[in-house]
């Protein structure tokens, strides 16, 4: 679960979201950043013995950290008004599969899979697919997978309008081949984070999505 003390600390971040109060505020972040740290510990608890290729994580490979790149970027608040965690298959690889929370006010939801693979990385899940749709299918038509996620997530910044590079526009699995992420998402309440069994009840939901990774990770293992 997160602490009162840790949603209340981000949200006056978000009412001071300058460097001057934070410096000010010094013993409330660090307070704050061991909060995060306690939550990821007890969310890996309860995820590696449902996935066991998250053995090897450990809570530092499952952060972010709190200032934001403001490089190219109209907005220069410096910080991040939310806790992201992501658990991932491969601790090496920030982009391999994986699970993912977010808390933020009004914001708040989990997700998994892979957003935005690079080039190679797309094109070898969309070979997988285009020789074993049949498996995808099956995973996302599964019941649990439907009333959790729903279904793969579309809209217009992650799908193609057209059938892409070397793939018939009547391939049986077109739909699926125009994504350019791979990835589910499900909105949550913001009251369940701060629910004392939040760990063991996330993790039966984000297990929902391990065969969608692992077919992922599957694709992305196979030579091209």
């Amino acid at each position: 679960m997160i602490t009162k003390e840790a949603a209340q600390f981000l949200a006056d971040l978000v009412a001071n979201n300058n460097t001057e109060w934070m410096h000010a505020n010094k013993k409330r972040y660090e307070n704050y950043k061991k909060d995060y740290h306690n939550y990821i510990a007890l969310i890996l608890a309860e995820l590696k013995p449902l996935d066991k290729s998250l053995e090897p994580l450990e809570v530092k490979n499952c952060t972010f950290r709190i200032n934001r790149d403001i490089r190219f970027s109209k907005d220069k608040s410096p910080y991040k008004t939310n806790i992201g965690c992501w658990f991932t298959q491969n601790k090496f690889s920030k982009n391999s599969p994986g699970y993912y929370i977010h808390f933020e006010k009004g914001k708040s939801f989990i997700a998994g899979g892979v957003w935005c693979p690079e080039p190679h990385e797309l094109k070898r899940i969309r070979k997988e697919i285009a020789f074993f749709y049949e498996d995808l299918e099956a995973i996302v038509n599964d019941k649990k997978f439907k009333s959790e996620f729903g279904a793969l997530t579309r809209d217009e910044n992650n799908t193609l309008k057209k059938a892409p590079k070397d793939f018939e526009a009547d391939h049986p699995a077109i739909e699926f081949l125009k994504l350019k992420s791979f990835t589910a998402s499900e909105k949550i309440d913001d009251k369940l984070f701060l629910d004392k069994d939040f760990s063991k009840i996330v993790a039966q939901k984000l297990i929902t999505l391990k065969p969608m990774n692992d077919f992922l990770n599957r694709a992305l293992e196979t030579e091209d």
